[in-house]
Order: structure tokens, then C-alpha cells, then sequence
């Protein structure tokens, strides 16, 4: 039997032409672009949902440790340097405000972007003056301390703390982590 007879004659076959693969290419090129925003908006979400809220938590319970080391009728000890200082400050004074857009003096202090707290030697923002945010701060912490006096559902010899953190601003120009923590404390402790 003859070779050629046995093999078809190859017709009709034809390569992709230049117009098809600059439609695939601007196809390929927009489903790209659309992705790359999503990846976008998933990078903001994880770094303010997830890394920024948890050092948020992490330094507001911090702060509340502090404050739960002072004895309950401490009103002068100094929990905005570290280590406290034993006058200069309000303590568990009742007062302060956990509204980070309205601080009160002696009831807020603020850290640096690695946590070292404003004018501390290894922070990178100088010392607060008043309620007025330093330069260079990236968190912000805000307590208030409530008790039966100022707050009618409370019994006597119960304080509530209450303490938020927050960031100067969200990354991507999302929205700000926060945390609120509350603890009751107990007279005497």
C-alpha cells in the first residue's frame, strides 16, 4: 500500500490571528485589573481588621493592667509614663472620658507606632502636653473610671473602667481600628 494514500492531505488548518489574541489580551488585561483592586481592598481590610485592631487590643490591655494594679482609692498615681509615677496623676480618680474624639486631662496618653509611650527615650514622638496629641503618635488610649456617684447602676465599692485605643488613621484611609475594654474593680482591691 502506498505511504501517501493511507495519510490525509492536512486542509483547512490555520493559526490564531492577530486580532484574536489582542481580543484575549485586552480580556485577559481587564479581568487582571478587576483582581488587582480586589487584592487591593483585601491587603486594607487585613491590615486594619486584623493587624491594627489587635495591637489596639493589645495596648488598651495593657493600660487596663496598669490600672488594675492600683489600689481602689488611689486618685494620684500617674499611669501615663511607665514606669507610674507614684503623684502627678489621677489614678482610679473618678472621671475621664473613653470618647477618643474628647479626651480628658490625665485620662489619655499616647504611643508611638511600636507602643513606647510619647516621650518616653525610645519613643519617636515627644511627650503629650494636656490632651493635645503629639507629634508622631500613633495610638491613642482613653479611660474613664466611673463609680456609684456617677453612675446610678453601680453599687458602692465598685469602679468601672473603661478604656479605648485607637490609631491616628486607618491604613489605605480606611476606617479606624479600635478596642474598648471594661472591667469592673471591687473595694478594697
Amino acid at each position: 500500500m502506498d505511504a501517501s494514500i493511507v495519510r490525509p492531505h492536512a486542509t483547512g488548518q490555520r493559526g490564531t490571528t492577530i486580532l484574536e489574541v489582542v481580543i484575549a489580551s485586552a480580556i485577559l488585561v481587564t479581568l487582571m485589573a478587576g483582581l488587582m483592586s480586589l487584592s487591593v481592598v483585601a491587603i486594607s481590610t487585613t491590615e486594619n481588621q486584623g493587624h491594627l485592631a489587635a495591637r489596639t487590643t493589645e495596648y488598651a490591655q495593657d493600660k487596663m493592667e496598669q490600672l488594675l494594679a492600683l489600689a481602689y482609692g488611689d486618685g494620684v498615681t500617674d499611669t501615663r509614663v511607665f514606669p507610674a509615677a507614684a503623684t502627678g496623676g489621677t489614678g482610679l480618680a473618678v472621671g475621664g472620658s473613653f470618647v477618643t474624639s474628647s479626651p480628658v486631662a490625665g485620662y489619655v496618653d499616647y504611643l508611638d507606632l511600636n507602643g513606647n509611650l510619647c516621650g518616653a527615650p525610645a519613643a519617636g514622638c515627644l511627650a503629650p502636653s494636656g490632651t493635645t496629641p503629639p507629634a508622631g503618635w500613633f495610638y491613642q488610649r482613653v479611660w474613664a473610671i466611673a463609680d456609684a456617684s456617677t453612675d446610678g447602676t453601680l453599687p458602692a465599692g465598685l469602679k468601672r473602667i473603661t478604656i479605648t485605643a485607637t490609631i491616628a488613621q486607618g491604613f489605605g484611609g480606611a476606617t479606624k481600628a479600635a478596642s474598648v475594654l471594661v472591667v469592673l474593680k471591687t473595694s478594697p482591691f
